[in-house]
Parts: structure tokens; C-alpha cells; sequence
């Protein structure tokens, strides 16, 4: 409970209690707050029972941790053979590649097979040393772009507004 406390902290709060109590009433107090504490889990033990028998025994394995989602996800994912095939999936995923390949979509340029992440151009201050020197690199897509020519606009309809 109180594991993120440092000593510091602790003494403080020592200090704290025996000028608010005074040195006379701080053991009834810590009597009084370790009662109060040892009642508050008795009751949650006994609520956790009561929970766990009106269940029945299909849930005799049930803990109340595993109604944290994380937790949950964790514990299902545990005894999961199907994880294997998630590993591989998520290796054979390049993002830098499908990043690039949607961008020169969206530029209306083809794509071009992408180089493996081992041949890829190193980077040195925001531009790559293949860049300039004919390689036909991918775009940097961190790098802005130029805007393109502004089209003709249409005209303006005042009626349509």
C-alpha cells in the first residue's frame, strides 16, 4: 500500500500526526485507523466469499484483478496459441514502407519497391545522403512539401451560400 512512500515522506507525515494529535492521543488514533483498516478488509474478504459462492464453482478460479482490462487481456492472451501467428504477422509489418507507399499514392507518383530497413539511406540532419545524388529515395514525409500550383478557382455562386 504504501510502497511508493519514501522515508522522507515518511517522516513528514510523522511529524505531521504527533503535531495534529499530539504525542498524548497519537497511539489511540493509530490504534483507532488500524482498527478501522483491518474492519474495512475483513469486510471486503468477506464480500470477495460472498461474490465467489453465489457464482458457484464455475467461477472458483475468478479473481477480482482480472476485471482490470489489462490484466484480463494479459491472462487471455497467456495461454494463447494464436499468438505465435500475431508475432509473425507484426514482424513481416513495415510501417515505414506502407507510409511510403500511401504517400506516393496520395502524391500521385508510382511506387517503387521500398529498400529493406538494412539498405535503407542513412539519415544526417533531416535529409538522407542519398538525397541530391540522383537515388530515387522515398519522400521524407516529416519533411513539409511544396504547394503545388493553385488551379483555376471556380466561380463564386452567391445564391448557393
Amino acid at each position: 500500500m504504501f510502497s511508493d512512500i519514501g522515508a522522507l515522506e515518511l517522516v513528514t507525515l510523522i511529524v505531521l500526526a504527533v503535531l495534529v494529535f499530539g504525542p498524548d492521543k497519537l497511539p489511540k488514533v493509530v490504534q483507532d485507523v488500524s482498527r478501522f483498516i483491518r474492519k474495512v478488509r475483513e469486510f471486503s474478504d468477506s464480500a470477495k466469499e460472498d461474490i465467489r459462492s453465489e457464482l458457484g464453482p464455475e467461477f472458483k478460479d475468478f479473481e477480482f484483478e482480472d476485471l482490470n482490462p489489462k490484466t484480463f487481456i494479459r491472462k487471455q492472451l497467456d495461454g494463447n496459441e494464436d499468438l505465435g501467428e500475431l508475432k509473425e504477422l507484426r514482424s513481416t509489418f513495415d510501417l515505414r514502407k506502407e507510409m511510403n507507399e500511401v504517400a506516393d499514392a496520395v502524391n500521385g507518383r508510382e511506387s517503387a519497391p521500398a529498400p529493406s530497413p538494412a539498405a535503407a539511406p542513412a539519415v544526417v540532419g533531416g535529409t538522407s545522403r542519398t538525397e541530391g545524388h540522383g537515388g530515387g529515395s522515398a519522400p521524407d514525409l516529416m519533411k513539409k512539401q511544396d504547394k503545388p500550383a493553385a488551379p483555376e478557382r471556380p466561380p463564386y455562386d452567391s445564391d448557393a451560400t
